[in-house]
């Protein structure tokens, strides 16, 4: 009887970097794919982003609208709430042998809970990380001391990971899978991304994602202002992708809506770009600004430069390609950026997240690794 492998996704980026694996597990032999939609998938201001899904020819066996309208820290806790108790009711009904999840979101975090009260095998995705300025960081260690399989992404989440007490036999390392989509996606063109835009992209050109920072108790419109103000300073277009559902996610993307009005020419924000029109920008703009992990992870692979702002990524490896700076000296760390000796120094690098063949390691062992809900805390030697 075939495996059958549980995904459950929350987000337009954590379902891009899942494409790879759900592809492979779709056209396994051996393997049955669940699929579970959650949180802004189901939200009008992410763009119903379930629908890109099943526009991929993916068969979507649950969907769970838990997402609450107002994006306080209060009313996140009640959609984590809510999503558990619809996710134990799908577990239920779908029965699956062992639950697949990415990254450290709430909703990850309702689906690891729920599944191992449920006496569910759990495999994690990108565990071992650390990113200091988000509760994104806690979320993820607990998911793995939930979790049976662990797949992370280089050797020193690897080595982490284990220090957490698991298994090295069940802890490898397998790279990133969204580095799987740049090397096996047909990305589009300029002059196609311009056309599905409807925006053209200028000799030089940013894109830009930022994601609230939840450890801290900052004034966000604040911050937004002051990077607005340095924007304006440089004569090139940005286009701007929206903040995902976190805490102060609404704030910032009503404040990106309202700067890119000033100037719809030189500035474009869109809900959801997708994968591809995503890495297809990323490929053909000059350089990323802002604090999303796409910058540090998959940027490296098209040599771009990145400009990476305040600490929501602080502690994460970073290639030579990410400068890290606060809001005073942004400025400087664009133009650093953009300068001839920096792109130099930056296109020979190597991606410290692996080169491509994550899906085909993951996919090897859901299919051929054994699974248990026991499992016991290896001490270090």
């Amino acid at each position: 009887m075939n495996r059958k492998i549980c995904v459950v996704t929350g987000s337009r980026a954590e379902y891009g970097l899942l494409y790879p694996i759900l592809v492979k597990i779709k056209e396994s032999m051996i393997l049955d794919l669940q699929l579970i939609t959650t949180s802004s998938h189901h939200s009008s201001e992410f763009g119903y982003t379930y629908k890109l899904i099943e526009d991929d020819g993916f068969l979507i066996d649950e969907k769970i609208n838990n997402l609450l309208l107002s994006d306080t820290k209060s009313s996140i806790v009640k959609s984590a709430a809510k999503a558990s108790l619809l996710l134990s009711e799908s577990f239920y009904r779908l029965n699956p042998d062992l639950v697949l999840l990415l990254g450290d979101r709430y909703e990850t975090h309702a689906a690891a809970t729920s599944a191992m009260l449920m006496n569910i095998p759990i495999a994690h995705i990108h565990g071992g990380e650390i990113t200091e300025g988000a509760v994104d960081e806690q979320i993820r260690h607990s998911i793995t001391k939930m979790s049976f399989l662990h797949f992370c992404t280089t050797e020193i989440y690897r080595k982490r990971v284990i220090q957490m007490g698991e298994d090295p036999i069940r802890v490898f390392n397998t790279g990133a899978p969204g580095i799987d989509n740049i090397l096996n996606l047909k990305l589009l063109t300029k002059n196609q991304l311009e056309i599905e835009l409807k925006w053209l992209l200028t000799s030089k050109c940013a894109l830009f994602t930022y994601h609230p920072v939840t450890l801290e108790d900052s004034d966000i419109e604040n911050d937004l202002t002051s990077i607005f103000d340095v924007l304006v300073t440089f004569n090139f277009n940005i286009l701007f992708t929206y903040a995902n559902a976190d805490s102060g996610g609404k704030i910032i993307n009503k404040n990106i809506e309202k700067f890119c009005n000033i100037n719809p020419l030189k500035y474009k924000v869109v809900k959801s770009l997708g994968q591809v029109k995503y890495l297809s920008a990323m490929k053909h703009v000059d350089l990323l600004i802002g604090n999303s992990s796409s910058g540090i992870i998959e940027a490296a692979s098209f040599k771009k430069a990145v400009v990476n702002i305040g600490d929501r990524q602080k502690g994460r490896l970073k290639g030579k390609n990410v400068i890290d700076c606060d809001f005073s000296k942004l400025s400087e760390s664009i133009t650093l950026a953009l300068s001839d000796d920096f792109r130099k120094k930056i296109n020979s690098i190597n991606n410290l997240y692996g080169v491509g063949k994550a899906s085909d390691i993951i996919i090897d062992k859901l299919a051929n690794e054994p699974v248990s809900v026991i499992k016991k805390f290896r001490d270090l030697a």
